[in-house]
C-alpha cells in the first residue's frame, strides 16, 4: 500500500510540477521538431519572444527565459524548470496575440512565484500525511486480522484510502490556490507594460463554453484548477478596472500573428486548415501566407513559389519570407536559389537567426563543392555558437565535414547531434571514434572527451 501511495504522488508530481494554465476539454526544415514533442520555427519562437520580453521584464524575470513551442494541437500552456512552454495549438487558437500575451503572463506568475518549488514542498507534505496513514492502515488491518476482526481489517483499508484522499486533495487545492495567484500577477504585469488584460479573459470565456457544451460535470474540489467560470469571476471587475481594458493589438502586430496561426494550421491540420482556420477573410496576409504553405505542401512548389514572392514584394524585409521561399526552393531541387533565399533571410532577420543558418548551412551542403561546404561549416558553427542544443545543426555540419573528408569532425559533429538528441548511448560511441582522429588533447578531443564523461539519468 505504501508502496502504491508513493507511486501516485509522484506521479501527481510530476503533472503538478507543468503548472498548466488550463487543460483543454510536421516535420519540415521550417517547423523542425525534436524529441517529437517540441517544435523549432524561427518565425514563431521570435515573435514569442517579442511577446513574452516585456511581461519577462515586468515580473523580474530574465530575458533568458525561453519560451518553447510544444507539438500539441490542444490549448494549453505551462512552465517548467525556468521556461515556459506554449502548445502549437493554443497559438492557432488564439485570434489574438493579447491572448497569448495573456497566457505568458499567467505562466511568468508561476515562475515569478516560485510555485514549482512551493508545490515540490506541498507534495512532500502530502506524502508525509500519506505515509502516516499507510502505518496506522497497516496496524488496523493487522489487528484486524490477528482478532480475525472482518471490520477492523476493512476499517484499516479505509484508513488507507482516506489518507491518500486527504493528501491528493490538499495538493489540489493548494494548486488552484496558487493558479489564481498567478491570475492575478498576469493582471500586474499588464498593467505595468499598459496592455489589456481582455486577451486572458477571453481565453477563460472559451475554456468556459466549452466546458458547458461537452455537459460534464466537473468535481471542483478534485481538479487541480479553478473552473473558468470561477476565474472569470474574481478577474473580472480587476480587469475591467485597467485603463488598457480597451487597447487593441497593434494591425502590424495581428498580421504577423495571423501569419504564424496561418504556418501552424498548413503544416497540421491539412490542405484545408487554412481556409477553415481564416474563413471569409481569405485575402489577408496571414490566410495568403498559410494559402502559398499549402500549396507548397500539398500542391506544387512553382505555384506555392508565385504566391510567396508576391507576399516578398508587399514585405520584402520580413525575413521570414524569404526563409519560406528557401525551403520550397530547396524541396523543389533548386539549392543554388534556396542558398539565395536564406541568405537573404539571414540579412533580414535582427536576431535568432541560427535556426536560418542551419538551414542555409543544409542548401549549402545540397548544392555541393567545396567552398559552399566550407561556408556551410562556418554559418553552422555560428549557428551552434547561439543555439548548442539544436539537433538538427549538428547533423548538417557532420554531412558537411563528411563531403570535405574530415571523419573525425564529422564523427564528433555527429556524437552532439546524437547527445542532444537524448540519444547518450549512440554520443559516447561517435565521441570515442571521433577521439581516433584527433591529436590527445585538442580542442576537439576534449569535446568528445566532455560527452563520454558526461553523467546522464
Amino acid at each position: 500500500m505504501a508502496a502504491i501511495v508513493d507511486s501516485f504522488l509522484k506521479a501527481m508530481l510530476r503533472l503538478a510540477l507543468a503548472g498548466a494554465l488550463a487543460v483543454a476539454t510536421c516535420a519540415s526544415p521550417v517547423l523542425a521538431q525534436t524529441r517529437a514533442t517540441i517544435v523549432r520555427d524561427a518565425e514563431i519562437e521570435s515573435l514569442l519572444k517579442r511577446y513574452a520580453n516585456p511581461i519577462l521584464k515586468a515580473a523580474g524575470l530574465p530575458a533568458s527565459t525561453q519560451v518553447i513551442i510544444v507539438n500539441d494541437p490542444s490549448f494549453n500552456a505551462f512552465v517548467s524548470g525556468r521556461r515556459i512552454f506554449i502548445n502549437a495549438g493554443a497559438i492557432m487558437s488564439a485570434e489574438t496575440p493579447n491572448q497569448i500575451i495573456g497566457v505568458i503572463a499567467h505562466e511568468a506568475g508561476h515562475l515569478a512565484g516560485g510555485h514549482q518549488e512551493r508545490l515540490r514542498q506541498q507534495v512532500e507534505r502530502a506524502q508525509a500525511i500519506a505515509a502516516v496513514s499507510t502505518v496506522l492502515a497497516v496496524g488496523a488491518t493487522v489487528a484486524g486480522a490477528a482478532s480475525r476482526n472482518s471490520e477492523v481489517a476493512r476499517a484499516g483499508a479505509g484508513i488507507a484510502a482516506g489518507g491518500a484522499e486527504l493528501a491528493r486533495r490538499g495538493v489540489l487545492s493548494y494548486q488552484r490556490a496558487e493558479e489564481l495567484t498567478a491570475d492575478r500577477s498576469a493582471l500586474t504585469y499588464l498593467q505595468r507594460t499598459k496592455q489589456s488584460p481582455r486577451g486572458m479573459l477571453e481565453v477563460f470565456e472559451d475554456f468556459s463554453r466549452g466546458l458547458a457544451l461537452s455537459g460534464v460535470r466537473v468535481n471542483p474540489y478534485a481538479v487541480s484548477h479553478p473552473l473558468p467560470r470561477e476565474r472569470i469571476a474574481r478577474l473580472e471587475t480587476l480587469a475591467h478596472e485597467s485603463p488598457y481594458f480597451e487597447r487593441r493589438d497593434p494591425a502590424e502586430l495581428q498580421t504577423l500573428h495571423d501569419m504564424a496561426r496561418a504556418k501552424i494550421a498548413a503544416y497540421t491540420q491539412g490542405v484545408n486548415a487554412v481556409r477553415r482556420l481564416f474563413g471569409k477573410n481569405l485575402n489577408s496576409v496571414g490566410a495568403r501566407y498559410g494559402d502559398a504553405i499549402s500549396t507548397y505542401l500539398y500542391g506544387s512548389a512553382r505555384g506555392a513559389v508565385a504566391k510567396i514572392d508576391k507576399l516578398i514584394r508587399e514585405q520584402p524585409s520580413n525575413p521570414y519570407l524569404h526563409e519560406m521561399r528557401g525551403e520550397i526552393m530547396l524541396a523543389a531541387g533548386n539549392p543554388g536559389e534556396a542558398v539565395k533565399s536564406y541568405s537573404t533571410a539571414v540579412k533580414r532577420a535582427q536576431s535568432g537567426a541560427s535556426l536560418i543558418r542551419t538551414s542555409l548551412g543544409h542548401a549549402l551542403v545540397s548544392a555541393g563543392g567545396n567552398e559552399n561546404l566550407k561556408r556551410a561549416i562556418g554559418e553552422i558553427n555560428r549557428a551552434v555558437t547561439a543555439d548548442p542544443a539544436n539537433p538538427a545543426a549538428y547533423e548538417v555540419l557532420a554531412m558537411a565535414y563528411g563531403g570535405l573528408g574530415d571523419i573525425a569532425n564529422a564523427d564528433l559533429a555527429t556524437a552532439e547531434q546524437r547527445y542532444h538528441s537524448g540519444r547518450y548511448k549512440d554520443a559516447k560511441v561517435f565521441a570515442e571514434r571521433a577521439q581516433r582522429g584527433f591529436k590527445r588533447g585538442s580542442p576537439g578531443w576534449l569535446r568528445a572527451q566532455d560527452i563520454k564523461n558526461a553523467k546522464v539519468k
